[in-house]
């Protein structure tokens, strides 16, 4: 957490240095083009961050997907709360194949729960670089033009 914080502080910085020296760089070239050149990286610097956060959630989402994280109740969990009446709607009247059966019944339906959640992470991880990525490739190809 600190590194985040740190480099969160530092990032602004490092930018304003870099536009500075940009802007120093190119002072003969008018202030305009220098102007459309730093809107021009920074736009590709926004849009690439997005792409790359998007292909980094979209791989922590399969990884869910493929395997999904381990904990749920176990048997002996789950039979005191529902003999105790802890859970909405239980039986107290159960017998012990019908909590088992039950406690199946409650594992796959967390399974599949989780399952979901991972394939929607990756539908709204997908926006992350399917939105962008064509911003970035007409601003790239706008920066080649600039410099021919």
């Amino acid at each position: 957490m600190f590194v985040f914080s740190l480099l969160f502080s530092i990032l602004p910085v490092v930018v304003l240095i870099f536009i500075v020296a940009f802007a120093v760089k190119n002072k003969e070239q008018g202030g305009e083009k220098v102007v459309r050149h730093l809107y021009t990286y920074l736009v590709l610097f926004a849009t690439l961050m997005m792409v790359i956060g998007g292909g980094v959630s979209i791989f922590m989402a399969t990884a869910d997907l493929v395997s999904p994280t381990g904990y749920y109740q176990s048997f002996t969990e789950y039979k005191q709360n529902m003999l105790h009446g802890k859970i909405e709607g239980s039986n107290t009247e159960m017998n012990e194949e019908e909590l088992r059966s039950s406690y199946d019944m409650y594992i796959s339906e967390e399974k599949d729960r989780q399952k979901n959640r991972a394939i929607n992470q990756i539908i709204k991880s997908l926006g992350f670089i399917v939105i962008p990525l064509p911003v970035f490739l007409y601003f790239n190809r706008l920066r080649k033009q600039y410099k021919e």
